[in-house]
C-alpha cells in the first residue's frame, strides 16, 4: 500500500511539473471594433461575393462584418483613405496607381493613408463575345462597343490603356458587370472585358447562357499590356475553362489585396489578418477563389505598405522581408 501510495505521489507531482513546464495557452486579443465593413464591387463582380464569404468568416469568428457594395477599386481606395473602421478590397495595379498618384482618378493626389492587411486571389483578364458577332481578337474590336466595368475601375485603366498602346479604337460602355453581361446577350454591346479570378463571373454567364466566344491576347499584345503595366505578369487560362473554350487563353495577371487604414487599430488588423489567414479550407470558409489567401502569398504585395498589425502577424510565421 506505501509503495502505491507513493507511485501516485511521484505521478501526481511529474503531472504537476509537466503542467508547470508547459507553455501557456496562446492569448489572442479580441477585436476592439464592434463592427466593421468591407468595401467590395458591384452585382456580378468578383469582389463582391468573396467581401460576402469574408465578412461571413469574420463574423462566426466574433467580428461581425458586413459586406459593402461599391464601385471597385477606385471607389475603395478613396474610401479607405478617409476611413479609418473599414476595409477594402482592391487590386495591386489600381493600388500602384493609388499610393504614387500616376493616374488621372487621383487627380495628383497621393492616397498614403492605405495600408495590406491579407492577399486574396490573382486577377487575369479575358474578353468574350457573341459568335454572331465575328469577334474573336482584340484587332477586331475596331470601333465596336465594348464594355470595361464601373467607371475609371481597373477593368477600365488596364483595357484603355492597352487599346492606346495597339491603336485599336473603340466605343467605351461603362456599368456593373451583371449589367454588362446582359447588355452583350441583348446586343447592346459588343463585347466584354473583365478581369477577376477565373473563371471570371460574367464571362462565364455569357459562355454558359450565350453562344460565344472567350479570347485574351496574342503573344505581341501579352508584351505590349506588360510594357504598359510592369506590375502585371504573364498568365494563362487553361482550355475549358469557359463552355466551348477549346485551346488555352493568353492574358496576363496582377494580384489582389484587402486593405484598411493606418489608423486602423494595431489589434483589429492583427486579428482580421490572423483570422483570414488561420483559415484551415479558405476555399470553403471564405470563398472559392480564395485558395491563395494564405500568409505566404503576401510578399506578392510590393505595392502598398503593410498594417503594422498585419506586420506583427506575418513576422510571427517567420514572414520578415515585408515592409
Amino acid at each position: 500500500m506505501r509503495s502505491l501510495v507513493l507511485k501516485s505521489a511521484t505521478l501526481l507531482s511529474a503531472l504537476i511539473l509537466a503542467a508547470c513546464a508547459a507553455p501557456p495557452a496562446e492569448k489572442v486579443a479580441r477585436p476592439t471594433l464592434k463592427e466593421m465593413g468591407i468595401h467590395s464591387a458591384g452585382p456580378g463582380s468578383a469582389f463582391l461575393p468573396y467581401a460576402q464569404g469574408a465578412a461571413t468568416y469574420l463574423s462566426a469568428q466574433g467580428l461581425k462584418t458586413v459586406a459593402l457594395e461599391s464601385g471597385g477599386s477606385v471607389d475603395n481606395l478613396k474610401r479607405v483613405q478617409v476611413e479609418t473602421q473599414r476595409t477594402g478590397l482592391v487590386f495591386l495595379g489600381t493600388a500602384f496607381e493609388a499610393v504614387n498618384a500616376t493616374a488621372p482618378w487621383t487627380e495628383g493626389k497621393k492616397l498614403d493613408n492605405v495600408r495590406a492587411l491579407t492577399p486574396m486571389y490573382e486577377t487575369s483578364f479575358q474578353l468574350v463575345a457573341l459568335k454572331s458577332a465575328g469577334i474573336s481578337t482584340l484587332s477586331e474590336l475596331r470601333g465596336k462597343r465594348v464594355g470595361v466595368g464601373p467607371a475609371k475601375g481597373p477593368a477600365e485603366n488596364f483595357f484603355v490603356g492597352l487599346t492606346d498602346v495597339l491603336r485599336i479604337p473603340f466605343i467605351l460602355v461603362n456599368g456593373t458587370p451583371a449589367a454588362l453581361s446582359a447588355d452583350l446577350k441583348a446586343g447592346k454591346i459588343d463585347a466584354l472585358w473583365q478581369g477577376a479570378s477565373v473563371p471570371i463571373p460574367a464571362i462565364k454567364d455569357v459562355a454558359d447562357t450565350s453562344d460565344a466566344v472567350v479570347f485574351g491576347m496574342t503573344d505581341a499584345e501579352q508584351q505590349s499590356m506588360l510594357g504598359k503595366f510592369p506590375f502585371l505578369s504573364k498568365a494563362l487560362v487553361p482550355a475549358a475553362t469557359y463552355k466551348g473554350q477549346s485551346q488555352a487563353i493568353k492574358s496576363v495577371a496582377g494580384w489582389n489585396f484587402m486593405i484598411a487604414h493606418k489608423d486602423l487599430p494595431d489589434a483589429d488588423a492583427y486579428w482580421i489578418t490572423r483570422t483570414l489567414l488561420s483559415s484551415t479550407d479558405p476555399r470553403t470558409q471564405i470563398h472559392s477563389a480564395a485558395g491563395s489567401t494564405r500568409a505566404e502569398n503576401a510578399a506578392n504585395n510590393t505595392v502598398v505598405p503593410f498594417h503594422p498589425g498585419a506586420l506583427r502577424y506575418y513576422r510571427e510565421r517567420g514572414i520578415t522581408s515585408l515592409k
